[in-house]
C-alpha cells in the first residue's frame, strides 16, 4: 500500500501528460467571472491594453474586451443602446451627455489628463514648428473631426492663438489622425501628447506651449444596465488604482 500511495502521489504531481500548462487558480478570494466590455477612448489605446493584460491577470476568470473609438461615436453606441459594461471618454462633455440619458450607474470620476501635441512625420518634411503653421494651405494638415474630443481640443487651441485653420483632412478618432501622419500622408496633424509617445518613431512630437494648450480630462463610469456589475466596479476600481494609475503614468498621462 505505501508503494502504491507513492506512485498515486507522483503522478498526481506530473499533472495532465498532454503538454497543456494548467490555467492559474483565482486570487483567493476572487469570486469574479465573465465578460467586461470596456468602450474607450481610441488615445487610450495602448495603455488599456496594458490595463486589460494587468487585470486579467489578477482576474483569471474575467474576460476583458475593448471596444476602441473615437468618443463620440462611442457615446452614439452607447445611447442607441449598445451593450457595455464600461466607458471611458476622453472628455467630460461626452460623458456627461451619457449620464444625462441615464447611461450609466453613479457618477463618472476623472481617471487622467492629457495635453495636446502637434504630430509631424519623422524628419518634418513640412518644416512645421507650431500651430501658427495651421493656416498654411500649401501643407498638407489634419484634425480629429469636430465634435470628437481631440478635434475640439484642437480647434479650441487654433482659435486661442488667432489661427484659421487650413484643414485637409477630418479624422473619426486621434489613431486615424496620427497614422496618417506616421505614413506621411500630412505634414502635420494635432494629437494627444500619449499618442505621439505611442507612435514609437513613427511620428514626431513639437510641443505646444502650456498658455497655449488645452488639458483634457478623461472620465470613467460603469453602464447602468451592465450584465456584470461586480467585474465592471473591479475593473473602474483598478484604472483608478495604484496599479492601474502607474500604467497611465508610464504612458505618459498625468493624474487628474
Amino acid at each position: 500500500m505505501v508503494i502504491v500511495t507513492a506512485v498515486a502521489l507522483a503522478l498526481a504531481a506530473c499533472g495532465p501528460d498532454d503538454g497543456s500548462a494548467a490555467s492559474p487558480p483565482p486570487a483567493a478570494g476572487d469570486d469574479l467571472t465573465g465578460d467586461v466590455l470596456v468602450s474607450a477612448a481610441a488615445s487610450l489605446t495602448d495603455v488599456f491594453g496594458d490595463v486589460e493584460e494587468d487585470f486579467e491577470d489578477a482576474h483569471p476568470r474575467v474576460d476583458v474586451i475593448l471596444n476602441l473609438a473615437g468618443s463620440s461615436a462611442l457615446r452614439e453606441q452607447l445611447l442607441d443602446g449598445a451593450p457595455a459594461d464600461v466607458f471611458a471618454s476622453a472628455d467630460t462633455d461626452t460623458m456627461d451627455q451619457v449620464v444625462a440619458a441615464g447611461a450609466t450607474a453613479g457618477e463618472p470620476t476623472a481617471f487622467a489628463t492629457n495635453r495636446l501635441q502637434i504630430a509631424v512625420p519623422a524628419g518634418n518634411p513640412g518644416g512645421v514648428t507650431s500651430l501658427g503653421d495651421f493656416d498654411d494651405d500649401t501643407l498638407l494638415l489634419g484634425l480629429c473631426a469636430p465634435d470628437v474630443p481631440c478635434g475640439d481640443f484642437a480647434r479650441q487651441a487654433l482659435d486661442g492663438v488667432g489661427v484659421i485653420p487650413a484643414i485637409d483632412t477630418n479624422e473619426p478618432d486621434v489613431r486615424a489622425l496620427l497614422t496618417k501622419v506616421e505614413v506621411d500622408e500630412l505634414d502635420a496633424g494635432i494629437t494627444y501628447v500619449t499618442d505621439v509617445a505611442a507612435s514609437d518613431g513613427g511620428a514626431v512630437g513639437i510641443d505646444i506651449p502650456d498658455e497655449d494648450n488645452v488639458v483634457a480630462t478623461y472620465p470613467i463610469a460603469i453602464i447602468a444596465d451592465t450584465p456584470n456589475p461586480a467585474a465592471a466596479r473591479a475593473f473602474v476600481d483598478f484604472v483608478l488604482g495604484a496599479d492601474g494609475q502607474a500604467l497611465l503614468v508610464d504612458a505618459g498621462f498625468s493624474s487628474p
